[in-house]
């Protein structure tokens, strides 16, 4: 933890920053996967929607 003082001695923390790095691609069997979640996703909203449109 970086910590600073102050001319009234106050102290400031400051957290320590996470390495950064950058994203890679998805791989074909992770857009696969997302695509399959995403089906599943729009299939579940539209059968909460029917079944509420059905109940009201």
């Amino acid at each position: 933890m970086y910590t600073t003082v102050n001319e009234e001695g106050i102290l400031n923390n400051y957290a320590t920053e996470p390495q950064m790095y950058y994203a890679e691609y998805p791989a074909i069997w992770e857009q696969r996967k997302y695509a399959l979640q995403g089906a599943f996703a729009t299939l579940l909203v539209i059968t909460i929607g029917l079944v509420a449109f059905s109940v009201s």
